[in-house]
């Protein structure tokens, strides 16, 4: 177990640093690859808005539809890539870009946030616990890290209270990474549920679902990035605490 934590400790900053670069990739190729399909119209000429009142009412989720205690709204919001719902709100937001598009892009990303919808309204379990976390995680990201290496740091200077500050401070981080964690299989999730229903609906071909599943595919690995950063920085921060 030793060994373990010395080799984060003498190789964690590489391996952050190959994190960083992991994740511009995959920024860069969620754009790339979102940017082609939103080129590419669905033979069906479905906006991305319409797939998304369609999905939503098959799944009685719908404010057209007799179960008006579950439904949700679709609103339109500014920016690129900013699509998401809200389960407080009960508000599947689509970015300008999906809106009124009919690309593969388009209709995707659509279905991919009606895979949320879905999840909340089935109390989906990594969904939930992602809920509760938030509070925490918002906390953590924020102060962990710098609490940490204050602590760290300072231990010279002011002792056993400098440890304390960086236990802290690790323990907060952990929860942010334990966020991280959760977060992926709600996103693998909303992913696979968006394209089996594209494909039962036949709102999508088989052709169209290929570059939908790139799309999603695309998206999905800048949560891995961020989840692999997060973990190697919390691994980094403990192996340097036990030092």
């Amino acid at each position: 177990m030793e060994a373990f934590w010395n080799f984060f400790y003498s190789w964690g900053l590489i391996l952050l640093i190959g994190t960083v670069v992991f994740s511009l990739i995959a920024s860069i190729s969620t754009r790339v690859t979102f940017n082609k399909y939103s080129k590419v119209p669905t033979s069906r000429g479905v906006t991305g808005h319409e797939a998304a009142q369609y999905i939503l009412r098959i799944n009685r989720l719908s404010s057209e539809s007799d179960y008006e205690s579950s439904s949700v709204q679709i609103e339109r919001v500014a920016g690129k890539l900013t699509d998401h719902y809200s389960p407080k709100e009960k508000i599947l937001r689509l970015s300008e870009a999906v809106y009124d598009s009919t690309s593969i892009a388009a209709v995707g990303v659509a279905a991919h946030e009606c895979g949320h919808a879905i999840q909340d309204a089935h109390s989906f379990l990594p969904n939930k616990i992602r809920e509760i976390l938030v509070p925490l995680a918002n906390i953590g990201s924020r102060f962990g890290p710098y609490m940490a290496i204050f602590g760290l740091v300072f231990t010279a200077y002011i002792g056993q209270a400098g440890e304390t500050i960086a236990t802290i401070g690790i323990i907060l981080f952990a929860f942010a990474v334990l966020f991280y964690l959760v977060t992926l299989p709600v996103e693998f999730d909303a992913s696979r549920r968006a394209i089996r229903i594209l494909s039962e609906t036949n709102v999508l071909t088989e052709d169209e679902l290929k570059g939908a599943k790139k799309v999603l595919r695309a998206a999905s690995m800048t949560y891995v990035a961020a989840a692999a950063s997060a973990l190697i920085t919390l691994l980094r921060l403990i192996a340097m605490r036990r030092k």
